[in-house]
Formats: C-alpha cells, structure tokens, sequence
C-alpha cells in the first residue's frame, strides 16, 4: 500500500513538475523565497493592526515567530528520521522530471507547506472576525508551496503532509494565544 502511495506521489510530480517551462522558471524562483513576500506579510500586519492595536499585533508577531521555530524543528525532526530524497536527488525519477533548483537535504514533509499554512491559519483564525475576505490568506500557501513542486523540491505528498501538520499547529498555537490573550489581555475582549 505503501508503496503504491510513493509511487502515485512520483507520477503526480512528474505530471504537476511538466507543466512548467524555462519562461517562469525565474517567477517561481522569486515566489518560492520567503523574503520576496515580505510586503504582503507587512499589509496583513497592517490589517491586524488597524483592528487589534499595537500590544495585540505584538503578541501575534511573537506568537507566529514561536509557531515558525516549533513548526520548521518538528519538521526537521521528521525529515531526518525519514529520510527521504527530494525529487531532484531521486535517480527514479531525476533524469525526467525539470529541475530549477536542488538541494541536499531530505524531503519529507515539506517546511514550506508546513510554515505557510500553519501561520496562514493562525493569522485566518484571528482576521475572520473582522474581514470576510481572510480567506483570501490561504492563497499564499498554495502558490508558495507549489513553488517547490515545480522547482522540483518536493513531492505532492510532502506538501500535503506539511499542510495538515500546518493546520493543525496553526490551529493549536491560535488557541494558545486566545488563552493568552484571555488571560493577560481581558480588555480586548
């Protein structure tokens, strides 16, 4: 079963990773850095902001830099005792899939799927009380970890399984902080 799995996972790549062309492979480059998304994450602190204030975006910063840090070391946790090739090492599959860009580091589950979506649906938890178009956020993670698949980076199912820990660690931090903020910030209620 396992291994059918793995091997539905290579064919998907093969397919998602063709679809690209030389053309975009410099977009991709750009959208796949985190930095480069540096002024929409400024104008979702801003959203924040103007609705919850300074101290409150304060203790979301922090609480986002905490789920990054818990996030990206349990993934790294999962990736070394895993094990697993990136596309772009695996001689399964390397010579037909295009590779932008490689690395040596292992492959399972993917940081970027993970990091993305779990501070997506932490900030998604705190902004869908205030903008009905919070939603929206989740177009971010999407693009930004498609990026590693058409890089050849990652499999499809190192991104799915870096969502769902993604979710549910954006989840658990979002009602960490609602405790917190319950208990130390009870004027904002």
């Amino acid at each position: 079963m396992l291994e059918e799995i793995v091997h539905l996972d290579k064919q998907l790549l093969v397919f998602l990773n063709g679809l690209g062309s030389e053309p975009f492979d410099g977009f991709w480059l750009i959208i796949t850095k985190q930095l480069h998304w540096t002024p929409v994450f400024l104008y979702v602190f801003y959203l924040l902001q103007k609705k919850v204030g300074w101290k409150h975006l304060l203790l979301i910063v922090l609480s986002i830099a905490a789920l990054i840090a818990f996030t990206d070391q349990f993934t790294n946790l999962v990736k070394d005792n895993v094990q697993r090739l990136r596309p772009c090492n695996d001689l399964e599959i390397k010579d037909v899939i295009r590779i932008v860009k490689c690395s040596d580091t292992f492959s399972y589950f993917s940081g970027h799927a993970a990091n993305s979506m779990a501070s997506t649906v932490f900030i998604f938890m705190i902004m869908k009380k205030y903008y009905k178009y919070a939603v929206l956020l989740f177009l971010f993670p999407l693009i930004f970890a498609y990026s590693r698949i058409y890089l050849g980076l990652h499999f499809p199912g190192d991104i799915l399984s870096g969502y769902l820990f993604g979710i549910i660690a954006g989840f658990g931090f979002s009602k960490l902080y609602e405790i917190f903020r319950r208990k130390y910030f009870p004027e904002s209620l």
